[in-house]
Order: C-alpha cells, then sequence, then structure tokens
C-alpha cells in the first residue's frame, strides 16, 4: 500500500479539483433561458445551426490559407540557419516561394478566390 500513496494521493487531488468545479458551478449557476442561451451573434439571433454545412469554396479557401501558414512555419527555422548554410539556404527558399506563387496563381484561375 505504501508504493501506491504517490498515485492515490493524485487521485484524491484530481477528484477534490473536479467536485470544487462541480460546486463552483452549482453555485454560480445562471437561469438558462432561451434569449442568453442563445450562441452570441453581435445581438441578432442566429439564422442556422451551428453545425450546418459550409459551401465549398470555404475549403479551397481554407487550404490557400495554411499553405501560408505553413510557409511561416518553415521560413522562421530558415532564418535562423541562412548565414550558416549560405546561398543554398536562399536558393532553396526562392524555389519554395515560386511553387508557392504558383500555387496562388493556379487557385486564383480556378476560381478559388471568387465569392459570388
Amino acid at each position: 500500500m505504501h508504493s501506491y500513496a504517490g498515485a492515490f494521493a493524485l487521485l484524491l487531488a484530481v477528484a477534490a479539483v473536479v467536485l470544487g468545479l462541480y460546486a463552483t458551478h452549482l453555485s454560480a449557476g445562471l437561469a438558462r433561458t432561451p434569449l442568453t442561451a442563445l450562441p452570441y451573434n453581435g445581438g441578432v439571433a442566429p439564422k442556422e445551426y451551428a453545425v450546418s454545412r459550409f459551401h465549398a469554396r470555404w475549403y479551397s479557401m481554407t487550404m490557400v490559407f495554411l499553405a501560408f501558414d505553413i510557409e511561416m512555419l518553415f521560413m522562421y527555422p530558415w532564418t535562423l540557419v541562412v548565414v550558416q548554410v549560405g546561398a543554398a539556404a536562399v536558393v532553396e527558399m526562392f524555389v519554395f516561394l515560386v511553387v508557392l506563387v504558383l500555387a496562388v496563381v493556379y487557385a486564383w484561375r480556378e476560381g478559388a478566390f471568387r465569392w459570388a
């Protein structure tokens, strides 16, 4: 039993935290009327469900956004090693940027940025 003292203490601590949070929730409970239970939308009642389907063009725009996010993830470590690696790192970054620009031009040509 002595070898399980730490695990038992951790279990008691987790149970105390869960019970404390539950007690706080019950003591600070608010009346849930239909007006306050709706999601906040600038004071306007929502016209559709939160899990409604999105148009397909949102997904293509999301992919373009993720491409630019990945570009930033790639550029930060590059800035740290560009001095040590030299010209090869600069050429590699420009090749990456050319590929990214070509992808954006392709998406633009295919109409991924048109919203109408």
